[in-house]
This record gives structure tokens, sequence and C-alpha cells, in this order.
């Protein structure tokens, strides 16, 4: 396994984690509620700069390897899936969200490894879709951890706004993926294109 910078963040990452979700089962007499809503919200915010930042550094020092490719995506979903059901938890997301969101997750993470087997990865490669998509559910669920005012915003309602703006986009660029895997999907399971009718 290599170990470099890059590698060492994307490790921090994953061990901030429980951090982000630990910090709601603290006693309130150790750790008011609007303490912790805001310390779970900083800690996301570190490790969210963290997934730009190993990646920046890993290509600036070429330090880009496999297991990097494998490990900073897995540390993103991880991330991801445990603030979802602490917000969920805190009832601060619907479960539809959180189901749409995380389920996506799953199934395009299942694709890209099935479509990396047979050679053809790059369909399904990340777009600026997918970007998007990220870019705004990792704005939308440091608001919904902090769930109060920030200069005069109320973070709670705008983060809950992206976070259905978020789903969105997951279901957008799910659909996408798909579409892009499709023609691989259909060769390799045998499901015939339908012939045009014979007038």
């Amino acid at each position: 396994m290599p170990l470099n910078i890059p590698i060492l963040l994307t490790w921090l990452r994953v061990a901030m984690i429980p951090l982000v979700v630990g910090v709601f089962y603290l006693p309130d007499g150790m750790m008011p509620p609007h303490v912790k809503n805001l310390t779970a919200a900083i800690f996301f915010i570190i490790a969210a700069a963290t997934d730009w930042l190993d990646g920046f550094l890993a290509r600036r020092w070429n330090q880009t390897s496999s297991f990097g490719a494998f490990l900073d995506p897995v540390a993103d979903k991880l991330m991801v899936t445990a603030a979802l059901l602490s917000l969920l938890a805190l009832d601060r997301v619907t479960d539809l969200i959180a189901l749409i969101i995380i389920g996506r997750e799953i199934t395009i993470s299942a694709l890209r490894e099935w479509m990396a087997q047979i050679g053809a990865s790059k369909s399904v490669a990340v777009n600026f879709l997918g970007k998007l998509k990220t870019t705004v559910q990792m704005i939308a669920i440091p608001l919904l951890l902090y769930h109060d005012y920030l200069y005069g915003v109320d973070a709670a309602l705008l983060g809950g706004w992206l976070i259905y703006v978020a789903a969105v986009l997951t279901l957008w660029s799910m659909f996408y993926y798909m579409k892009l895997a499709w023609p691989q999907i259909r060769e390799r399971s045998g499901i015939a294109a339908r012939a045009p009718a014979q007038k």
C-alpha cells in the first residue's frame, strides 16, 4: 500500500467520520446542542476540504495510485452516508432523501466496478453532472448539521432546500450514468434490441 500525503489526507477523512457522528452522542451537559451542531459542521467541512486537497496534491506531485483511486471515492461515500444517517436520526432529512442519495451511491459504485471489470470504465467516468451533485451535497450537509442562523441566514432552511436539489441531481446523474452504460448492459445480458416493425 503506497503511503504519501494525499493518501494520508484520505485516511484522515475516514478517521473524521466517527467525529462527525460521535459528537451528537455526547451528553448535553458536556457539550450543548448548538455546540454539537457547530462542531459536527466544522468536522465535516474539514473532511470535505481534504477531498479536494488530496486529489490536487496527488496530481500536482504525480502521486496518483490505484489504491488512492480506490480509497478516495470510498472515503467520500462513507462520509456522506454517515452524515446523512446522523441527519436522519436528528430528523433533519427525510428517509426518502437519505435513501435516494445513499442508494444512488451504492448503485453507481457497483456499476463502475462492473464496467471496470469489462474494460469500459471510461464510459462512466465522473463528469460535470456528478461533480455538481457532489458540490451541492457538500454545501447542504454542513448547513443541515449546523442547523442555526449564520449571518442572518437560516442554515437549516437553506440546507433543506439544497439537499432536495442534491437529491434531484442525484437521480439525474444516476440515470445519466445508467444510460451511458446501457449498451454494455444490453450486450452482456443478452437483451436484443427490437427490430423495427415491417410495413
